[in-house]
């Protein structure tokens, strides 16, 4: 698209001034030799950060996936969904409330991991529920000794 017509009596300086006035008042950039108006492009950096944000999003949700996904291969709720579904011979609905369940349960989890994180230091909170995780590990092996030694 041309922005600038030129005729034979039209001065060079006069067009690159004019040019020069459109390009610092508009985002815009204009091709000196055509007088055509070219789109604003993202620097080189720019876009290396658009794109790494992208490839974080899909990196944490595959993190989260993965985790989640092995950590329920199963677990209790695994197994009482299968023993309901067997139960009540209505698969789609027992997929539906274990679903929403689920989901339930992460809005939760997400809810309170921003107010936490909010208040404390990445760093304080992993350190936290390491030491939680840790409490109910100790508690675990100490009753299953305890039931063995009791026995």
């Amino acid at each position: 698209m041309k922005f600038f017509q030129t005729s034979e009596n039209t001065d060079k300086t006069q067009i690159d001034l004019e040019q020069k006035k459109v390009s610092q008042s508009l985002p815009l950039q204009v091709s000196s030799e055509k007088g055509e108006i070219l789109l604003p492009t993202n620097s080189k950096s720019e876009q290396e950060k658009t794109k790494v944000q992208k490839t974080g999003a899909w990196a944490v949700f595959a993190a989260t996936f993965v985790t989640i996904f092995l950590a329920e291969i199963g677990d209790k709720t695994q197994f009482t969904t299968l023993l309901m579904t067997a139960e009540s011979k209505s698969p789609w609905i027992v997929f539906a409330g274990a679903g929403s369940a689920l989901v339930t349960t992460s809005l939760l989890g997400v809810l309170l991991g921003q107010w936490l994180a909010s208040y404390l230091s990445p760093k304080t909170i992993k350190s936290s529920a390491g030491v939680i995780l840790l409490l109910i590990s100790l508690t675990l092996i100490f009753e299953v000794f305890y039931k063995i030694f009791q026995g």
